[in-house]
């Protein structure tokens, strides 16, 4: 390591940059560090913005996480908010800034310059797009503009572009501010990184609150007048609204690595190495801006979240004074609350597993969250994808009520190591009535999965229920009251606790499917009709998942 003098110039605060300015004074003492940021604002809580807004975060200076007197007084870090650099010379190695305030261009310097432009909210080129009553969400500026219309405008109706995390984020604290909210979104489905059936209840959640969803729809058009705004949707329908919020996703601000002639990566973001080099070996990219590798998939891709752009700014620095950090690829471990519901991730999807063909298994399983005799236990629903051959777990999705950050923060470690399905039965995680069960749910999932990987059971999926061979053969082993209040066309019902005294009502010649409601009897009944030499199949997940399937499609 040295601690050679340096000059280390950084583009942008926030997450990336910011953490970058830091950890090179930890690391020097003698080092120059100059960070130019364009905005009044070297680092802010861009995650808690929509929380200022429903007022679940009363006081707006929570929000500046690192003001930049602070950052001067402890780091010694020379700080120029409303500072813009324009343009880099590699040649010279030196950047051109535009100082917004004193309304000049000027030159500095650098031995090490580390890229944290961030990116910029989507902005489709519609007519009356930039009405005064459309706006994004991505700095505290935009936070203050909304705010500033439902003050002055007081509207009665809000428009919310795009079903993400920001989406659904913002449509719950309209709603919490008593504004009705219709949600547009042009996918299939709400939150696009989740798989769509994983979906199904957070759609319910938004219809209990109130909300009008519009999926499989997009704005082409905003018409303003005297009386407020109003929104043409791709259906024909129009919407009036006193605001229209767009949240449909960002995109990398590489203009200026661009520019400087910096690689740029196929997905349109800056090329870095897993030392976060750019292209050129003086300059350095982190943050939203930078193309990373899947750690699951291995292909290249764009993860626009904070906790990445934080490891990233600190692997730059670390580098730049010859510490040899790397960064580890990312998994897109990511969650999100909607009103009293909770939807995380971690891995891949299943869409993107078929998308790349790579070999996958998956199981559901709804257990509690914690002991069910103990008050207040409510269900949550997992989904488990795998290597069907070695169990090496490829991703995880969980919906509930609570518990949710739990169980994704274990299994995002679990795939951070490499770990299989059987190594999720033998975890050790806490267990007290009020926190979990003694077979955690994430135990329970590794308990599924490796049973049919040994063999010692075989399931179908939705697909094959819904849409049963001639060779087929449903049979739900619920109660006849569980039964009434819904099941799936053609299933004949023995409850499993009378299966062994009617197995003469099953025919020998086809395969059996069995069904119950979440899939715990349905494999006991599996266990019984194999050993009575049926061929047999369970569902995974049961009428649940069925359900799941079915109300995301509606």
């Amino acid at each position: 390591m040295s601690n050679k003098k340096k000059r280390i110039l950084i583009v942008g605060g926030v997450a990336g940059g910011a953490s970058a300015a830091a950890r090179a004074r930890r690391l020097s003492e003698d080092a120059e560090i100059t960070l130019f940021e364009r905005g009044k604002y070297i680092s802010f809580a861009n995650c808690g913005l929509p929380y200022h807004i429903s007022g679940a975060i009363p006081n707006r200076k929570k929000l500046l996480v690192q003001t930049p007197d602070a950052m001067r007084k402890r780091f010694r870090i020379d700080v120029r908010t409303r500072n813009e650099v324009i343009s880099v010379n590699r040649e010279k190695k030196e950047v051109i800034v535009r100082d917004h305030e004193g309304k000049k261009d000027y030159s500095e310097p650098y031995d090490a310059l580390i890229l944290s432009p961030g990116a910029e909210p989507n902005r489709p080129p519609l007519p009356g797009v930039d009405s005064k009553h459309v706006v994004t969400v991505r700095s505290m500026h935009d936070m203050d503009a909304i705010i500033k219309v439902m003050k002055d405008n007081k509207p009665d109706r809000a428009v919310v572009v795009g079903g993400g995390y920001i989406g659904l984020e913002i449509t719950e604290a309209l709603c919490e501010r008593g504004v009705k909210v219709t949600l547009v979104e042009l996918a299939p489905q709400i939150m696009v990184t989740a798989d769509l059936e994983m979906t199904a209840p957070v759609k319910q959640e938004l219809s209990l609150h109130g909300v009008d969803l519009r999926l499989n729809t997009s704005i082409t058009a905003i018409n303003e007048d005297e009386e407020g705004s109003s929104v043409v949707l791709s259906t024909g329908d129009t919407v009036r609204c006193g605001l229209i919020v767009l949240c449909i996703g960002v995109k990398p601000e590489i203009k200026l690595a661009y520019e400087a002639g910096i690689e740029i990566g196929k997905r349109g973001g800056i090329v870095v190495d897993e030392h976060m080099r750019t292209s050129d070996p003086d300059i350095y990219a982190v943050g939203d801006a930078v193309e990373v590798t899947d750690l699951v998939g291995g292909f290249q891709t764009l993860i626009p979240l904070a906790g990445p752009a934080n490891r990233q700014g600190r692997i730059a620095a670390d580098n730049i004074f010859g510490h040899g950090s790397t960064y580890k690829k990312t998994q897109g471990t990511a969650i999100c609350k909607v009103f009293d519901l909770t939807i995380g991730m971690t891995g891949m999807n299943e869409k993107g597993l078929i998308r790349t063909g790579t070999p996958y298994e998956k199981i559901y399983i709804h257990p509690a969250n914690h002991a069910t005799y103990y008050p207040g236990a409510s269900p949550i629903s997992i989904k488990l994808l795998f290597n069907p051959e070695s169990g090496v777990i490829l991703g995880s999705q969980a919906v509930g009520h609570s518990g949710i950050d739990k169980r994704i923060d274990v299994l995002a470690t679990a795939i951070r190591a490499g770990m299989t399905v059987y190594d999720l039965e033998h975890l050790e995680l806490t267990y007290a009535p009020p926190y979990g069960s003694a077979k955690d749910p994430v135990n329970y999932a590794g308990f599924v999965a490796a049973n049919v990987l040994r063999g010692e059971a075989r399931i179908c999926q939705y697909e094959d229920v819904a849409n049963p061979g001639d060779d087929q053969f449903l049979v739900d082993v619920r109660t006849t009251a569980e039964i009434e209040a819904g099941n799936i066309p053609g299933a004949h019902n023995i409850p499993v606790d009378e299966l062994r005294g009617r197995l003469g009502e099953l025919p020998k010649n086809k395969e059996i499917l069995v069904i119950c409601q979440v899939g715990l009897r349905s494999y006991l009944a599996y266990r019984i009709l194999t050993q009575h030499g049926f061929r047999c199949q369970y569902f995974s997940g049961g009428y649940k998942t069925y359900l799941a399937f079915t109300d995301s499609l509606l």
